[in-house]
């Protein structure tokens, strides 16, 4: 039988890019899974933790193992997976939350949690041994940016262009400096707003050098960031999750 997946869905997918959420959902389910959605879910934490509040974050964290502890896994036979559109949350969940409860009732829950938790591309990949999702299509070429929480806080590199170069008429050409941040890190964004901006415009101009029609990451907290500028500067040049792109063309 197939996997269970609970979909966690971050709070940028959820309140500006929730299209998103449901092309994760369409691929998910076009492999065969079988995902679940609990609609109490919330945050993971992130935003909190970042600015220092870490009490309060681990307060959210809370919440969170609560909702994805599912009583069910404890008695069923089939592999139950946590997936999301977001390295960033996931790079959370895997690495910050284990020093929030460090020493804590919760430890033990919370890396129960860890261990089920993926970004979609490496579930899909590494997890499934899925490389191409069928009837994908999308023509056009296409260039990647690793967002620095899949590539630094996940490790996640190859799985995304796997997946991307088997989509049916879309050519990846990588560009300059693929692994240098777009400049948003959240609250950085706010508090360094000039040095965030030369950051986006830097990675920007690197993408348009190589022609490509799409730029693809798998955080659209860092597409949300990009695409603000190429709209501001009226660029030809589309920001896309990698799971809208898997889900294009049927």
């Amino acid at each position: 039988m197939s996997p269970i997946v609970d979909i966690f869905i971050p709070c940028f997918v959820d309140q500006l890019y929730p299209a998103t959420a449901m092309n994760m959902v369409k691929v998910l389910e076009r492999v065969g899974m079988q995902v679940n959605y609990n609609p109490s879910q919330t945050c993971c934490g992130q935003p909190a933790y970042n600015a220092g509040y870490h009490p309060q974050s681990r307060a959210v964290a809370e919440k969170f193992l609560q909702d994805f502890e599912a009583p069910a896994v404890q008695v069923s036979t089939r592999p139950r997976y946590i997936v999301s559109p977001s390295a960033s949350c996931v790079g959370m969940v895997r690495n910050s939350y284990s020093e929030l409860f460090a020493g804590t009732p919760q430890a033990r829950t919370c890396q129960a949690v860890q261990g089920r938790t993926y970004e979609l591309t490496e579930f899909l990949v590494d997890v499934l041994g899925i490389t191409a999702i069928p009837g994908a299509t999308l023509a056009g070429k296409y260039t990647y940016h690793d967002s620095c929480a899949a590539l630094r806080e996940c490790g996640i590199r190859a799985a995304p262009r796997q997946l991307l170069d088997g989509v049916a008429g879309l050519e990846r050409i990588e560009m300059a400096e693929t692994t240098t941040c777009c400049g948003f890190g959240g609250t950085f964004a706010v508090k360094f707003e000039a040095i965030s901006v030369a950051m986006a415009q830097q990675k920007v101009e690197h993408a348009l050098d190589t022609g490509a029609q799409y730029l693809i990451s798998t955080d659209v907290s860092c597409l949300m960031h990009l695409e603000a500028y190429i709209k501001k500067a009226k660029l030809p040049l589309r920001c896309l999750h990698v799971a809208d792109a898997l889900a294009s063309g049927w």
